[in-house]
Parts: structure tokens; sequence; C-alpha cells
């Protein structure tokens, strides 16, 4: 099955510089979202037709997905014309790139439809309350015609069922429709509803929930859609076991995973490929993007993204996780701490007020507050080595390259330059001096005397 995407327009009513089908909903760009439902509907190869600031748009699709330029755009006939040297399938399902809720099952049973009736065409309409502005479907035996609102007279408008422009096509058909096309119109437009009248064959399928044939045409649907989108999604979690305090402000990805009897506390968001697993506790105020998290992990009021937090660990608060941190198993990272390309072994604990770049940390350190790893020397980047057991005092600064050995102890206050041996006891700070009498409780008196 092939699918075509229409991601040629602008969307003015954005008021935008961007295509509006690279706007996200939620964390996923909207373009996207119409293409994973294609995927998951059984296509095997999709083209995207691009227009208005095609690179932006072609910057977003995965490396297998077809793209092709409507230049200039000249209605959606002409985008699918532009197409035509992939209409070479006999299921075709052509769909807009803004109408990111339409489910896979729906897809799926437009094509099977199309299939079992070998019809030319089976399109998905709805009916709304108010109709007004919609393409009225106007049947007559099995031949069906779209009328636009606007070309409609006043016994056509009466018509409630609407077309919501996403069609499942027989390919010989469609390549041979296609063709027949023409601009001539106010618009100067190529129009793919004429196709639906050249058919010999023709029927519909009225969408059980019109939501998911909801368009984005401005800020404000966007933002609707979001909150439909939110709702699905955290609906579908809570049903797999999956506790979320407050739904209304929790915002999961598409393609975030979560495992039973994990807690998600308010105001967490959850993005990109992240897998959770069993029993967990994520939240309030936490954010996890592209992140693997294990069982029974603990995560309160922090930052996440590319790090993994291995089973039992414990992070937060204010805590922050950059690409490339590992928290083993146990592990415990604690208030207004940063790990950035840094393996925290298995049982270690950084708990307060510390930076760990470019690190490895072995099992059962103490990392006493204020500490740092000085891992940038200007032009490049240095590794800290910790060995197990290892005890790094407060306010201690390592100076990469540099490692620890196994059970060894930092003094607090100490700048770490050269290598320490296993079972040793390092100092590297100045000696203390003390003048007493040098500083008065009351400096202008004894400046006086």
């Amino acid at each position: 099955m092939t699918g075509i995407v229409l991601a040629a327009g602008q969307g003015k009513r954005m008021k935008s510089r961007f295509p509006k089908v690279v706007h996200k909903i939620l964390d996923r760009p909207m373009v996207n979202w119409v293409i994973s439902a294609l995927r998951q509907a059984g296509s095997d190869r999709i083209v995207v037709v691009t227009g208005f600031e095609a690179a932006m748009v072609e910057a977003v699709l995965d490396k297998d997905i077809i793209s092709v330029r409507q230049t200039p755009q000249l209605g959606t006939g002409h985008a699918v014309m532009t197409a035509l040297d992939y209409l070479d399938d006999e299921d075709i399902v052509v769909i807009a790139g803004d109408e990111p809720l339409v489910l896979p099952s729906t897809l799926k049973k437009l094509v099977s439809r199309r299939i079992e009736g070998d019809f030319d065409v089976v399109f998905l309409t709805m009916k709304p309350a108010d109709p007004t502005g919609y393409g009225r479907v106007v049947k007559d035996g099995k031949k069906i015609k779209i009328v636009e609102h606007r070309d409609a007279d006043s016994e056509t408008r009466m018509i409630d069922e609407v077309n919501s422009a996403i069609y499942a096509f027989k390919g010989s058909f469609l390549s041979s429709a296609i063709k027949s096309l023409s601009n001539n119109n106010d618009q100067n437009e190529y129009y793919l509803t004429d196709t639906i009248s050249l058919a010999d064959k023709a029927d519909t399928i009225v969408v059980e929930n019109a939501q998911e044939v909801l368009g984005v045409n401005d800020r404000i649907q966007l933002a609707e859609i979001n909150k439909i989108a939110q709702k699905r999604i955290n609906v579908e979690h809570m049903r797999n076991g999956v506790t979320i305090v407050d739904p209304d402000t929790c915002y999961i990805g598409p393609e975030v995973e979560i495992g039973a009897d994990t807690v998600i506390e308010p105001m967490v968001f959850l993005s990109g490929k992240t897998r959770i697993g069993n029993c967990c506790s994520i939240g309030p105020l936490t954010r996890i993007d592209s992140s693997v998290i294990g069982d029974d992990v603990e995560i309160l009021r922090s930052e996440v993204s590319n790090a993994e937090v291995h089973s039992g660990a414990r992070v937060g608060p204010f805590s922050r996780l950059r690409p490339g941190a590992v928290v083993m198993n146990e592990a415990h990272v604690g208030n207004f701490v940063e790990l950035k390309k840094t393996i925290l072994g298995r049982g270690s604990k950084a708990q307060h007020l510390t930076y760990l770049g470019d690190t490895d940390v072995g099992e059962g350190v103490n990392i006493g507050a204020g500490t740092i790893t000085c891992n940038y020397d200007g032009k490049r980047k240095h590794r800290t080595e910790i060995g197990d057991g290892a005890f790094i005092g407060s306010n201690t600064s390592l100076v990469a390259p540099v490692r620890i050995g196994k059970n060894s102890v930092t003094a607090a206050g100490s700048a770490i330059t050269e290598d320490v041996p296993p079972d040793s006891l390092a100092f590297g700070r100045a000696r203390q001096v003390v003048k007493e009498g040098k500083y008065s409780k009351n400096r202008g008196q004894e400046e006086n005397s």
C-alpha cells in the first residue's frame, strides 16, 4: 500500500514562517503523526508532497520517506500529479498532512472497504452539527460527486455528509483520473475532489468519531488537537496499568513506553523514545526526553535527556542528567547535581551541588558536596576515573585527565591534578595560615588605631 501525504501548503492562518505540517503535536511534527498512522495501517511506501519551505518539511522526515516537491502549488489534484511516478500501486491512500488524529484502524477499514467492494475510490466523511464551509457529498447510486460549499445551491447545502479529504483509491483509476483534471475554475487550480465524479463506482465511510478528521488551520486548533492527543495517550497508559495523578498536566509523547504500576505525578513531560520501567515514581515537575529508565526508579523535579537510569536508582530533586549520563543500579543523584557523559556506578552517591562531566565512577563511591570534574582544558575534553569505594571530599576539584584509585580519599577543598593510587589519602590545597587580630569585627576601629 502506498500512502501519499499532501504537505505542500503554507498554512497562512498559522501566522508562521514555518510550514504548517512541521508544527508539533506534543513532541512530534504534525506530518509525522499522519505518517505513523499510515505505517501502522500497512503502508510500505510513503510519499510526502512538499512545497512551501520544502526543506523544513523534508528535514523532519525519516530517511525511508520519499519526498517530491510541488512547484508551484496549484491545488490538491496538482499535488497528486507531482507524485504520478508513485501511482503504480493498486492500493493508494491520499491524506492531508494536517490531519494528525486519524487512527490506523480507520485507514485500514477504508482500504478494506475499497478492496472488498472493488471500488475506484472510498473516502472518509463526517456529519458535523454545522456543515458550513465543507464540501457536500452528493450521491446518485454508485456515482458520487463533491460539491464545495461556495458552489452548492440551497438544496445541496441541506446535505449533512461532508468530505474529510482522506481517500483510498484504486491506483489504476487514480493514475488515469488525475490526468483528466482541469483547472478551469475561479482558483485556476486542479482539485483532487474532481476525481470522485469520474469514478464509476465510489463509496464513503462516515467516521465514527469526528475528532479523527479534525484539521489544523490556526494556533487555536493546534492547541485543541494537542489536548485531544494528550488525553488519548494518557488514557491508553492508564488502561495499561500506569497511574497518572493529574492527566491534565502530564504531557506524554506518542513514542513513550511506561511499565505497569509506575506513578506519574503532576507536571511531568515525557518525550522522544523514552522507556520507563515498572513501579517507578516520576515527578512532579520532571522532564524526561529520549531516555531509558529501569524498574523501581524515583525521579523527582529533575531534567533527564538522552540518559540511562538503572533499576533502583534515585534522582533529584533538581538534578540534571545530560546526554551520555548513566546512573547505575541503586545509585543516588541528589539536589543540584549535573552529570554529562558520566557513569555513576552501582550504589554510588552524588548528593549535593556537584558537576561530573566525562567521568567514570566506580561502585560504592561517595562524591562530596561541591565536587567538580574539570574536564575541559580550553581545547579538548578529558576523562576522570574514580575507583570503587573511593571517598571524594567536599569541594574537591578533579582536574582531568586524572585517576582516583580504589578506596582512596581526597581531602575536602583539594585540587587534585595527579593520579592517586589505591588506598591513599590525597591533599591538594594550600596550608592554612592564621594571623590573629588582623581582622577586627569593627574594621573602622582597627583602621583608626
